[in-house]
């Protein structure tokens, strides 16, 4: 005699057996639907942002020293809780600018619309981003902006759109390349 299957079981055999027979492809793309829609500009964002946690990480003022003591337990966890935020934006910030660069690099430029040194463009701000989130550096977070603002150029003048750079308008002052039109 036959034993009783439970319920679904021969439903599910036979979807294992389809499985192994055509199994699934994997696709991924900016958003998993090709919707053409990509822009620069939070790149440029968060590499502005770098730039901004580096300054306020250079202005943080440690706690003083207590009465012939350490620091007051207060202020020596509000000054590292402040030191810790900062650092951690700065360096989600710096792997956003190399998250976005290569969603963009990846799915919009193609062999005929890629400009001469996109690749060395590219590879220079995956490295400065590295660089910026290892080391509290000015000069590679300002490094950074300015390679992202070359891709954001690059980015433009591959879609045809002439560019102009604008005041940021943000605490880190600094400026963006935009759309001039």
């Amino acid at each position: 005699m036959f034993a009783r299957q439970a319920p679904g079981t021969a439903l599910r055999t036979g979807f294992a057996l389809l499985n192994r027979l055509f199994p699934h492809e994997e696709a991924s793309a900016h958003c998993d639907i090709p919707c053409g829609i990509y822009d620069p500009h939070l790149a440029q964002l968060a590499a502005l942002t770098v730039v901004r946690m580096n300054q306020l990480i250079k202005d943080l003022q440690p706690p003083a020293m207590g009465a012939g003591g350490p620091p007051a337990k207060e202020d020596r966890d509000k000054y590292m809780n402040s030191l810790a935020r900062y650092i951690a934006t700065k360096e989600e910030h710096a792997e956003l600018v190399k998250h976005e660069v290569r969603i963009i690099r990846g799915d919009f430029f193609k062999p005929e619309n890629s400009p001469e040194g996109l690749g060395q463009l590219v590879d220079g701000i995956m490295k400065t981003a590295s660089k910026a989130r290892q080391n509290i550096d000015m000069e590679a977070a300002q490094e950074l902006l300015n390679l992202t603002n070359q891709f954001a150029e690059a980015f433009w003048k591959a879609k045809s759109v002439a560019t102009k750079k604008q005041s940021s308008n943000q605490a880190a002052g600094g400026e963006y390349v935009v759309p001039a039109n």
